[in-house]
């Protein structure tokens, strides 16, 4: 359903919007979320979950699942994100780690 896929920024762990911290596994994880630009589908506006651990070490990437909500404005991408609730974020994550 999701996989994960490094940032390319080490310093960031992200510049999309912060939805949530979540805990797992006696880690507190940080979630955003990113918009991905897609000129093909400019009718849509697609978003992912970035997550990244709050103690997060040395070399540690931010884990981005695939493209999940999908909706025709920004504004109602957004809405459905906000919705997810906290065991969903934590099933998303769940599925991304080894």
């Amino acid at each position: 359903m999701s996989t994960g896929t490094p940032s390319s920024d080490d310093a960031l762990p992200s510049t999309g919007q912060h939805l949530a911290t979540v805990s797992h596994v006696g880690r507190f994880w940080d979630v955003y979320l990113e918009f991905e630009d897609d000129p093909r589908h400019m009718d849509r506006y697609r978003a992912l979950l970035a997550y990244s651990a709050a103690d997060r070490a040395e070399g540690e990437e931010t884990l981005r699942t695939i493209p999940i909500i999908v909706e025709p404005s920004y504004e109602e991408a957004v809405h459905k994100a906000r919705r997810l609730e906290d065991h969903q974020l934590v099933a998303f994550l769940r599925s991304m780690l080894p």
